[in-house]
C-alpha cells in the first residue's frame, strides 16, 4: 500500500471508530496524515529520521539512549491516549464496562498482526513481569523437575520461578552464557548441554538486558520440543526492534512490554500463548463473570482496567506501521554499525555486545577502559545530559546504549564525542 492507503487501513479499528466523536476522529486522522505527508517529503534518510524524532517530546537538552529501560510515546500515541481518557471520564460506566469492546478487540487484532499470529493467541496484559509470572505460576511441576534459566535472565524472569516453583522442590538450572559468542550455535550448545531427562521448561530472554545479546529462540524451541520441553520467552528487549513472527520462532509463550521499543503507554504489555499450549495456563487474577472463560481473555480479566492505555497500544501499532517493521529494523542496524565504527580500533573502548546481525540489534554495551561504569554514567549525564544504563555485572563494566528510530546520526556523534571526552 502507499502511505495514504496504509494510514486509512491501520486506523480503521480505533481512530475511525464510530464511538469516537467526529471531532476526535478527524483530529487523530489529520495528525497521522500530517506525519505521513512530512515523512513522504523528506529529502534524504537523515531528514526522514529527523522528522521521526520530532514526533517525540523530550525534555530540553536531553539525549536519550535508555530506551531499553523505558521508552517514550510519540505525539500521536500521547494524543490518542489522552483522547480516550477524556472519553472515559465523560461517561465512565459506559466505556469501562462494554462500551469499548470492539476497540479492545481491534487492538488485539493489531497486535496479533504485528507478531504474525492469531488474535486468539494474544492477551493484553500489563508488562513482561506479569507474563513471566503467568508462565511460572501455571506450570504443574513436581519435585525433582528442572527448569533452565540462563545466568543472564532478568530478575523479573527468575524471581517468578523461585517464588512459584523452587519452593516445591523444583531445580532451577542456571547455565552460563558466553558474553561475546561468534555464532548462534555457541548459545544453542549451552542449552543443549543443560538439558536432562528431568527438564520440563526452558525460560529464556529473547534479548539480554545486560548487553543486548539476541538469543536463538527458534533453534532452542525446536530442540526443546523434540524432547517434550516447553519454552517461555521474555521479550522485553526485542519487541518493536525487528520483525518478529511468533509462529516461526516456535516458542510456547512470549511476554513483552509495550513501553520499551514499541513506544506504547506505560504499563501495557503483550502475552502470546500458542493455541495448543494455552490449556496449561491459569490466570493470576480471577473475578466474575469471566473467570472460567475458555479463551485467552481469561488471563487479562482485571474487571476495572486502564482502557485508555490499552487502546493507546492500538495506536502504537498504527504508528509502528506508519514507519514499517523493515524500515525500523534497517535503521537500528544502520545506527548500530555507525556507532560501533566510530569507536572500533580505539583502545580506550571495548564493546561487550556481539557484532553479528544474528546476535545483536538496537542495544550496544561498551566499556570505557580503566573507568568504573558508575562514574562513566554519572559523567555522561552531568556533563552532557546523556541518559543511558550502567551495567556492572558479568564482568561487563559498560554503559548500555539503546538506539532507536528517534536517534539521529548527530545524536550518535554527540554520544561518541562525549565518551571520548570523559
Amino acid at each position: 500500500m502507499d502511505r495514504r492507503s496504509l494510514l486509512k487501513y491501520s486506523f480503521s479499528g480505533l481512530a475511525a471508530s464510530s464511538l469516537l466523536s467526529i471531532g476526535v476522529r478527524e483530529s487523530l486522522l489529520e495528525k497521522a496524515s500530517n506525519i505521513t505527508d512530512d515523512l513522504g517529503s523528506s529529502a534524504n534518510d537523515e531528514d526522514y529520521w529527523g522528522l521521526v524524532k520530532n514526533q517525540f517530546r523530550f525534555e530540553e537538552g536531553l539525549y536519550y539512549f535508555n530506551n531499553a529501560s523505558l521508552g517514550p510515546c510519540p505525539n500521536l500515541v500521547v494524543d490518542a491516549t489522552n483522547q480516550f481518557r477524556a472519553l472515559l471520564d465523560g461517561f465512565p460506566s459506559k466505556y469501562m464496562w462494554g462500551g469499548w469492546q470492539d476497540e479492545k478487540e481491534a487492538t488485539r487484532q493489531k497486535v496479533a498482526d504485528m507478531f504474525s499470529v492469531d488474535k486468539e493467541e494474544i492477551a493484553l496484559i500489563h508488562n513482561t513481569t506479569e507474563g513471566m509470572n503467568l508462565i511460572a505460576s501455571s506450570m504443574d511441576l513436581k519435585a525433582g523437575d528442572e527448569v533452565i534459566l540462563s545466568d543472564h535472565e532478568h530478575p523479573s524472569g527468575t524471581v517468578p520461578w523461585q517464588y512459584w516453583q523452587e519452593t516445591k522442590g523444583i531445580k532451577l538450572v542456571r547455565p552460563v552464557l558466553p558474553i561475546l559468542p561468534e555464532s548462534k550455535e555457541e548459545l544453542v550448545a549451552v542449552y543443549r548441554k543443560a538439558i536432562t531427562s528431568k527438564t520440563k521448561v526452558i525460560s529464556m530472554v529473547h534479548g539480554t538486558n545486560t548487553n543486548g545479546m539476541i538469543l536463538p529462540v527458534k533453534e532452542v524451541s525446536q530442540m526443546a520440543h523434540e524432547r517434550g520441553i516447553l519454552v517461555g520467552v521474555d521479550a522485553a528487549q526485542t519487541a518493536g526492534t525487528f520483525k518478529i513472527d511468533l509462529h516461526d520462532l516456535g516458542c510456547d509463550f512470549y511476554a513483552a512490554s509495550g513501553h520499551k521499543f514499541m513506544f506504547a503507554p506505560k504499563g501495557i504489555g503483550v502475552f502470546y500463548a500458542k493455541k495448543d499450549s494455552q490449556k496449561l495456563l491459569k490466570p493470576l487474577i480471577v473475578s466474575r463473570p469471566h473467570y472460567n472463560d475458555p479463551s485467552i481473555r481469561r488471563l487479562e480479566n482485571y474487571n476495572t482496567r486502564n482502557y485508555p492505555e490499552l487502546l493507546g497500544l492500538g495506536t502504537t501499532v498504527d504508528y509502528y506501521n506508519l514507519i514499517g517493521a523493515e524500515k525500523r529494523e534497517a535503521r537500528m542496524r544502520e545506527l548500530k554499525h555507525y556507532f560501533r565504527n566510530a569507536l572500533e580500533g580505539d583502545s580506550k573502548f571495548k564493546f561487550k555486545t556481539p557484532v553479528s546481525e544474528d546476535l545483536s540489534c538496537a542495544i550496544q554495551t561498551v566499556e570505557v577502559v580503566g573507568r568504573k561504569v558508575g562514574e562513566v554514567k554519572a559523567d555522561l549525564f552531568k556533563k552532557y545530559k546523556i541518559d543511558c544504563r550502567p551495567m556492572s555485572g558479568y564482568g561487563i563494566n559498560g554503559v548500555r546504549i539503546s538506539l532507536s528510530v528517534f536517534t539521529t546520526k548527530k545524536d550518535v556523534d554527540y554520544l561518541v564525542e562525549a565518551l571520548k571526552a570523559i
